[in-house]
């Protein structure tokens, strides 16, 4: 399969991590952090010199991660300040991504509400009405943009974000009629705090075409403690699953990118040795 990296997880020097790249045959380059600055905030002429060390090094672009929607609330709408930032941003990355030849441009949802939909009772007492109505108006212009533009969205299932598990990534595509140009970016990892298991249940959730990307990384998870720990890839409670994930995606004929995420580190801060520590077991189980 095809497999690839988020870069600034080695380091946020690219050129160093092409070569760390090159040492472990890895093909496809997922920018987010570029030296100081996050995709989206480089100028044209770094942007070109981006373009030029990728192209010249034969590591094409799987992804640009801005954290686009990252932070905002239920409380903001659509045209104010802080999504209008959001949206310049996304339209900045989508310039860059035809730049670099990126298909892929990553997006966030807002802050998660806790329990969205319930019965029993609980549709009185628990649920955040209206928090999962108020998330539509948000996202749905960032698919008018993509569309216009010619890219493909891919929404993150993250950590204390609306959308943290292939379940809710699937129904925001559906209830915005976005199948064409928003795709689910699925990180397991980070679904393990909503105890959405990745096999089999995440996976049959986006495998009828919902799946555009994928990260790989192993956790921890202790939700009463609100407590996460990054594990050595294997060592988590992921352990079990990565092979048949593997499997069913070979199976199903996945044609897009796994990217390793690098954000584990063995006690030092150290995430290149990190990386090091992982990457022969993410290129055996996905390779």
């Amino acid at each position: 399969m095809k497999l690839g990296v988020i870069c600034d997880g080695i380091s946020r020097d690219l050129a160093h991590a092409v070569d760390v790249m090159d040492e472990y045959g890895l093909q496809y380059a997922e920018l987010q952090f570029v030296g100081e600055k996050e995709v989206g905030d480089h100028s044209k002429d770094e942007i070109a010199r981006i373009d030029t060390l990728l192209r010249d090094r034969g590591k094409p672009v799987s992804c640009l991660s801005r954290h686009i929607f990252a932070g905002l609330t239920t409380a903001n709408v659509p045209g104010d300040a802080a999504h209008t930032r959001h949206m310049d941003a996304l339209k900045r990355v989508i310039e860059m991504a035809h730049t670099v030849g990126s298909p892929l441009v990553r997006i966030m949802t807002n802050k998660k509400e806790q329990i969205l939909w319930g019965k029993g009772g609980a549709e009185t007492w628990n649920v955040a009405h209206g928090a999962w109505d108020k998330t539509l108006p948000l996202i749905a212009p960032a698919v008018d943009v993509a569309r216009d533009a010619g890219v493909t969205l891919v929404v993150e299932t993250g950590n204390g974000t609306m959308v943290n598990s292939n379940y809710t990534g699937r129904k925001l595509i559906d209830d915005l009629g976005a199948k064409d140009v928003l795709k689910v970016l699925w990180d397991p990892a980070n679904n393990c705090w909503c105890h959405e298991r990745a096999w089999p249940d995440g996976y049959d959730e986006v495998k009828d075409g919902y799946l555009g990307h994928v990260h790989i990384k192993d956790v921890r998870v202790d939700t009463p403690r609100a407590t996460l720990e990054v594990r050595r890839m294997g060592e988590g409670q992921l352990a079990d699953q990565f092979q048949p994930m593997s499997d069913a995606l070979r199976t199903d004929g996945y044609d897009g990118v796994i990217s390793f995420e690098s954000v584990y580190h063995p006690g030092n801060g150290d995430f290149e040795a990190g990386f090091r520590q992982c990457i022969d077991r993410f290129k055996e189980v996905f390779g």
